[in-house]
């Protein structure tokens, strides 16, 4: 060994150097304290909570805000441009000095060149500089705030974690004071699986805090704190009481045995029960059923997916179910399959069938694939006509709609134009 070493030091060439580059690079990989190492797991945990706690400190607190505003409001530079106030950098700069060290962050020139539109006189507007300083707090105050129930500490939520963490907000929610706690677990249920269903795709099982931060769907749920949100609003918004109480209200309608679960027979009268039989035979195969029964949760997804067929998530639980070969794509095979139950319920309802053939060419025309033998699921998404192609596939109403846009469409007009010389 003795050997080895002095002959392969010697062709490496010459002795051991003190300053090899890997001396000097810093240690990027700790690992995570394993189950049964407990002291260091309270150790980690406590060490996080200091941290998150310092951060928190970090950030602007209301009379800190308050503050700001005064001196923005003290420091705004004529002339006002209607009644908005505004400021230029030298008096920009100014308020930096004597907002106190908290704020130093956002007196940048990068900021204020950032919310620099096209003001004459080279100012931006106080109030959408306040703004900018009010969302950048609520960032963060919500980023340590999900933090704390990331239990893993590795800057995702499990859903659990998430679960969590909407059911200690339900009573910051005003909005649903009116829920009863018998109810929470299922609206807990249906909220988290809106965040599952469009930010973890892949079904990892876990979600980026990140990614939750960047969605609208936090801004969605908080937005249940306004006491005096109008009802066009709750209707519009899932995380509303209305809405959760809708589609759990669905689900129990659909459960005629009153089991807990829906079976494929009780499933098809969703909505207003036109989905084929051969697609309803592909949601029992694909997605997680209990002895060929589905649960609260399966039929949350498949809700979502229904209702918001032109997004992406939406498009791929949908594909999945299309692409009855497994191939990635479809083909013209796997439309024609689809498209003869749709030309069954069409007989069974008296109408004649539309030919297939003027089907498949009017879906390809839609989707312009790049393969023009098989569409895949980004042709889809990158078409815009998602929604449509796979509406004409799977519902009888949703091809009805279709094939009678143009007269819907005028008669549409009618109504607008009776409505205007009334």
């Amino acid at each position: 060994m003795e050997l080895f070493t002095k002959y392969y030091m010697e062709w490496k060439g010459g002795k051991k150097s003190d300053n090899i580059s890997y001396a000097s690079i810093p240690r990027f990989y700790y690992r995570l304290p394993a189950e049964d190492e407990v002291l260091l797991q309270k150790l980690r945990e406590e060490s996080r909570a200091v941290f998150l706690q310092r951060k928190s400190r970090e950030l602007l607190d209301n009379e800190e805000l308050q503050n700001l505003w005064f001196l923005l409001d003290k420091h705004q530079t004529s002339p006002m441009i209607g009644e908005e106030a505004m400021i230029n950098y030298e008096n920009f700069l100014k308020v930096g000095e004597k907002a106190g060290p908290k704020c130093k962050q956002f007196f940048t020139a990068k900021i204020f060149a950032k919310l620099l539109h096209s003001d004459p006189y080279g100012r931006i507007s106080i109030m959408q500089f306040f703004n900018y300083v009010m969302r950048k707090v609520w960032l963060h105050q919500t980023r340590i705030g999900l933090s704390l129930y990331d239990v893993a500490g590795q800057g995702y939520l499990r859903e659990s974690d998430l679960e969590n963490y909407i059911l200690e907000l339900i009573p910051t929610l005003p909005q649903l004071d009116g829920l009863e706690k018998s109810f929470y677990s299922f609206y807990v249920c249906t909220a988290v699986r809106k965040f599952f269903f469009f930010l973890d795709p892949l079904r990892t099982g876990k979600i980026k805090i990140q990614d939750i931060l960047a969605c609208s769907f936090l801004d969605d749920l908080l937005e249940l704190r306004d006491e005096e949100l109008s009802k066009e609003s709750q209707e519009t918004n899932w995380f509303s009481a209305p809405s959760a109480l809708r589609v759990y209200g669905q689900y129990l309608n659909l459960d005629k045995d009153h089991n807990g679960m829906l079976s494929k027979e009780e499933l098809s009268r969703y909505g207003t029960g036109t989905l084929t039989n051969i697609f309803l035979d592909r949601v029992f195969q694909e997605c997680l059923t209990y002895d060929g029964e589905m649960d609260y949760k399966t039929y949350l997804d498949f809700v979502l997916a229904l209702e918001n067929r032109k997004e992406p998530a939406a498009l791929q639980y949908i594909f999945k179910l299309l692409d009855i070969e497994n191939k990635g794509h479809l083909n013209v095979f796997s439309l024609n399959y689809f498209f003869r139950a749709i030309q069954e319920q069409m007989k069974i309802h008296g109408q004649e069938p539309v030919s297939f053939q003027d089907v498949k060419d009017e879906i390809f025309d839609m989707v312009k694939p790049k393969d023009p033998y098989k569409i895949s699921l980004q042709d889809l998404i990158n078409s815009s006509q998602g929604d449509t192609v796979t509406s004409i596939l799977i519902d009888l109403n949703g091809f009805w709609t279709y094939e009678n846009r143009e007269v819907l469409v005028a008669s549409d007009n009618d109504n607008t134009a009776d409505g205007d010389d009334t």
